[in-house]
């Protein structure tokens, strides 16, 4: 698998439940994650555009993407980056595609095989539970940090994976107090770098074609088949 690709699956599958029903803010902190998990399971489609940010601690380096995320019930995910390079990612019923338009690249993995690991992409199935998954924390060691960092008055949160993997010992939510939408979001890896992600015009519910989340590689693309393992 594609660190680009393994990278953009990670977040994507955080933007699956972003929505609350009331204003953050007005809630003890520990009745919020029943609530987004409760909207998440309401919510029928959406789209958003993006910013992301991949951060190399080794480095240094911050790598900044553009693009827009449609999603649809059932576990739906058209991911497009438009800059610096175009890149699409399609999870649908049975199949995840990776198309590197640049490489003449597509990738095909079989969405269950990626489901069957313990990481966050358990969120693209339905079967993730923020109080089950994670130890959901309001205030920590750095928090004032992030607050600054975001600096837009976030309601902010730390989650903290009860089985960590390398590919997220630490995440990050900044939802807006007025309407309880989730904005930004940031995952840390095992070796400290940084996926950060935000959300500008965010559309709810919103009518999606059927062919939006299929993929058929075009003439002449090299297909990469991973659908017998992962």
């Amino acid at each position: 698998m594609t660190r680009s690709f393994t990278q953009s699956v990670a977040i994507v599958a955080f933007c699956l439940f972003p929505f609350c029903a009331m204003a953050a803010d007005s809630l003890p902190v520990e009745e919020l994650p029943d609530l987004i998990q409760q909207r998440y399971e309401t919510l029928k489609t959406f789209r958003a555009d993006f910013v992301q940010e991949l951060t190399n601690v080794a480095s240094g380096e911050v790598e900044e993407r553009t693009g827009h995320i449609w999603f649809k019930q059932p576990s739906k995910v058209r991911w497009e980056t438009v800059k610096p390079e175009k890149e699409l990612l399609i999870v649908g019923p049975d199949y995840a595609w990776d198309y590197i338009e640049d490489e003449q690249l597509a990738l095909k993995y079989s969405v269950a095989s990626l489901l069957d690991s313990k990481t966050i992409l358990r969120f693209i199935s339905g079967q993730a539970n923020l109080k089950e998954d994670f130890v959901v924390k309001t205030e920590w060691q750095g928090a004032d940090e992030v607050r600054a960092k975001w600096g837009k008055g976030f309601s902010v949160m730390q989650l903290v994976p009860k089985e960590a993997e390398p590919g997220m010992v630490l995440a990050y939510i900044g939802v807006e107090p007025d309407s309880g939408l989730l904005r930004q979001v940031m995952i840390v890896d095992f070796y400290g770098n940084g996926n950060e992600l935000r959300l500008s015009n965010v559309e709810l519910d919103v009518d999606l074609p059927k062919g939006m989340f299929t993929f058929t590689p075009p003439e002449g693309v090299q297909v990469e088949d991973n659908t017998q393992g992962f």
